[in-house]
């Protein structure tokens, strides 16, 4: 197979999965994994992939961005068995800080009403799913209110995080690596996000296998800034191994 023929594959690849693989591309094309790098280096100078840890992402999945409601059916069954595991990691009689995002907002569906929780947020779809529950102390922070993930940003909401010391943060994240970290794709979450893990006793990180192995531009906090990542049985077990060595603990529910 010719190089052009080998790139329109990985493109192909790329568009359809999401994500690929260097080593999964190796076999596909039935080529050394040297050789596939080259090819990701090629189709990157060509703005046609980004490259990430061990593969690389399409262009259209960094840069096109859905907003909370769209992306509210994505995965949702991985995301439903995230956030009941995280319900093992609430506080009794404490207070929580919960972050943006659609994995959060399950979460926040699902808290008991029978332990006096103290909820923070800047999310608008998580004080609206708790808002009328009993048992629940609600503080929305307040902000510049982002079209796209409903949540607040920017120095009010800083200055309010900055009030508070939490006994556990859930954090969402759009990209984990072991080299860059935690990353997500606009700069004043990036900047919430990594205020709300300082306010925290421990931080708790929710993300769906999806997350693993890609790199966004705003860069949230180091590995070492989390306690612990819960994920979903779906993630590369590869993956884990390279966060969990870098000193991280991860938690994939379910998986045999």
């Amino acid at each position: 197979m010719y190089a052009p023929e080998r790139h329109q594959r990985i493109v192909e690849q790329a568009r359809a999965q999401g994500r690929v693989d260097v080593k999964d591309l190796a076999e596909l094309l039935e080529v050394t994994p040297e050789t596939i790098r080259r090819d990701l280096t090629s189709l990157e100078r060509r703005g046609l992939v980004r490259r990430a840890h061990g593969g690389a992402i399409p262009v259209e999945r960094i840069t096109i961005h859905p907003g909370v409601g769209d992306r509210g059916g994505i995965n949702q069954a991985e995301k439903m068995v995230i956030a009941e595991a995280a319900l093992g990691e609430l506080p009794e009689n404490g207070s929580v800080m919960i972050d943006a995002g659609t994995s959060t907002i399950c979460l926040a569906e699902m808290l008991p009403t029978d332990r006096g929780l103290t909820v923070v947020t800047h999310s608008l779809p998580v004080a609206m799913a708790v808002a009328n529950r009993p048992g629940i102390d609600l503080h929305l922070l307040g902000g510049n209110i982002r079209s796209d993930s409903l949540a607040g940003v920017g120095t009010w909401t800083h200055q309010l995080i900055g009030m508070v010391s939490v006994d556990v943060a859930f954090i969402s994240i759009n990209g984990i690596t072991p080299e860059r970290g935690l990353t997500t794709h606009n700069m004043a979450e990036a900047a919430v996000k990594s205020a709300m893990i300082k306010s925290a006793r421990r931080s708790i990180l929710l993300a769906d296998h999806t997350k693993f192995g890609r790199e966004e531009f705003g860069r949230v906090a180091p590995l070492a800034a989390i306690d612990t990542i819960i994920t979903d049985p779906a993630v590369n077990a590869d993956l884990v191994r390279e966060v969990e060595a870098a000193g991280t603990e991860v938690f994939w529910p379910g998986r045999d």
